[in-house]
């Protein structure tokens, strides 16, 4: 089983994206499942506009490796506030630390309540086990 992190400011999609809550801003990135799952070390992310008004289930994001490409749909509606420049030059941050420095984007989030939809640890650790 992939690394899961359990804490209360954290949900998963059922698209292996990983998000946490601080206050009205979330950081969004791919599971540890999801990055295990490419083919390959990740070679490009091609990341969202900081600015830009985003819907949930929208792509937000693309990881490319060397054989593989994972979109990454944004888990809430928002505005993108940051985009990781850290990827820029390190894409592989995507796959060795993947709740970390990792992280792909932040969302201010327009509608809190979609929080709630999202998987707890728990219910993701299900869900992959399934």
């Amino acid at each position: 089983m992939s690394k899961v992190i359990d804490a209360d400011n954290m949900r998963y999609t059922k698209r292996h994206e990983w998000v946490m809550l601080e206050d009205d801003v979330v950081t969004v990135g791919i599971t540890d499942y999801a990055q295990g799952e490419l083919d390959g070390e990740v070679s490009f992310i091609d990341m969202p506009v900081e600015g830009v008004e985003i819907s949930a289930g929208e792509e937000a994001a693309t990881v490319e490796s060397q054989n593989d490409t994972l979109s990454v749909l944004s888990p809430m509606d928002g505005t993108v506030v940051e985009v990781n420049q850290l990827l820029e030059d390190n894409p592989e941050l995507v796959s060795s630390d993947p709740y970390g420095d990792g992280y792909l984007f932040r969302l201010e989030v327009t509608d809190l309540s979609m929080w709630r939809d999202l998987l707890t640890a728990e219910e993701y650790e299900e869900y992959v086990g399934e």
